[in-house]
């Protein structure tokens, strides 16, 4: 397989789905969970939407980004997500930087980098890796103010 072309700036679907996931973000906040929100979609069609649930399911894998894949997987019926885009507030962590090239995500658009655990272009680059069967374009830094707002008051409410 190629390489994917190299990421577009995003267009006006890809900002209108990122401040989606911001709003599922506040949403997660608001259950005192890390605000984090992910939206799949194809063309202009929402799939499925999420927003970290862990606290409220004591579950580890309960990510925004896992909680939507699995959701836009049962609406289309396929474990494979082909010509599907993912907008999520923050870089994927390794589980689901993983889960989008094994999903075959197209693309995936973030907004703010994760310099602790963001495995997309912060200290791995699973997603776009050669060594793997499936490379997704990346976008990253869409509305990333607004994104790392929403962590850093949450995280200073906590301290």
């Amino acid at each position: 397989m190629a390489h994917p072309p190299a990421a577009s700036p995003p267009d006006e679907i890809d900002l209108a789905m990122m401040r989606r996931a911001l709003a599922l973000a506040r949403a997660a906040a608001a259950m005192d969970e890390v605000p984090v929100g992910a939206v799949v979609y194809r063309g202009e069609r929402v799939l499925a939407e999420a927003h970290n649930r862990r606290e409220a399911d004591q579950d580890p894998t309960a990510h925004a980004e896992i909680l939507a894949l699995r959701a836009a997987a049962a609406v289309v019926g396929s474990w494979r997500l082909e010509g599907c885009s993912l907008a999520v507030t923050l870089e994927p962590c390794p589980m689901c930087a993983g889960a989008l090239v094994n999903a075959r995500v197209a693309r995936l658009i973030y907004g703010a980098t994760d310099p602790k655990m963001g495995c997309v272009e912060t200290l791995y680059q699973i997603c776009t890796d050669r060594r793997f069967n499936h490379r997704l374009v990346v976008t990253g830094g869409v509305l990333a103010q607004e994104c790392g707002a929403a962590l850093a008051e949450f995280f200073q409410k906590r301290r």
